[in-house]
């Protein structure tokens, strides 16, 4: 059973978490591109991510989506949009309803590749919109892959220059493993039985409806002012008895 959340601290307790297999990088069409392709399209689940140059200016126009990464068990592949753009053939795996594309805030990265291509998605899973089913309120892969298979992700590259002329080793595991990663996630969850959230639960603490307080139960009447009062009763039926009679 997974927590409901994991806390900073726990974090940096766990082991580091990294992609251990091969890591392709893919500028132009070709064989590696072809090979590419074929592998992926033997999959039924692939991990799957983007990156993007960041901006750092509010004003600033946003950059098109830079990297496409797409993991199996032991080969990932990065594909780089900017120098080749979104290929017809790649469209078609990430149009297949058979091959499964496990990522976290995958809309936002689908928007993003269907501003460089068209395409129809399917197949795509969410670890964002299906993690509450095993009493998971956490939503960054960071901690997800924390609660669900006890690592830690490192996120050092994630706002560096995925344009750049040639992506250093740092930026290749990185992206690598934040798309592989997603990919065991979902894998162990399926593994693993489910304990959905309430929908309380999956509000933030600060969001959740405050609990009716109880009313104070009555202060207990001093024995004294009891014994008073009974004798009191007592005077005044003795009274009306007395009269009747």
């Amino acid at each position: 059973m997974y927590k409901l959340t994991v806390t900073s601290e726990e974090i940096e307790k766990l082991p580091l978490g990294a992609f251990k297999g091969q890591i392709h990088v893919i500028s132009s069409p070709g064989f590696e591109y072809l090979r590419a392709l074929s592998y992926l399209k033997s999959q039924t689940v692939i991990g799957f991510d983007t990156e993007t140059r960041p901006v750092f200016s509010p004003t600033a126009k946003h950059n098109k989506v830079a990297l496409l990464q797409l993991s199996g068990p032991d080969h990932a592949y990065l594909f780089r949009l900017n120098q080749m753009g979104l290929r017809r053939r790649l469209c078609s795996i990430l149009s297949n309803p058979a091959i499964l594309k496990i990522g976290a805030a995958s809309h936002d990265d689908v928007c993003g590749l269907q501003k460089r291509a068209s395409f129809v998605e399917a197949g795509f899973v969410d670890l964002q919109k299906i993690a509450w089913q095993w009493g998971i309120r956490d939503k960054s892969v960071k901690k997800l892959a924390a609660n669900i298979l006890g690592v830690k992700i490192s996120k050092t590259q994630q706002l560096s220059n995925w344009e750049a002329d040639e992506l250093s080793e740092s930026q290749q595991l990185y992206a690598a493993t934040d798309a592989w990663v997603c990919r065991e996630m979902y894998l162990k969850l399926l593994k693993t039985e489910k304990h959905p959230l309430s929908e309380e639960e999956k509000l933030p603490p600060e969001q959740r409806p405050k609990p009716v307080e109880a009313a104070p139960a009555p202060e207990a009447e001093p024995t004294q002012n009891r014994k008073r009062r009974r004798h009191k009763r007592k005077k005044n039926d003795k009274t009306v008895s007395e009269e009747r009679s």
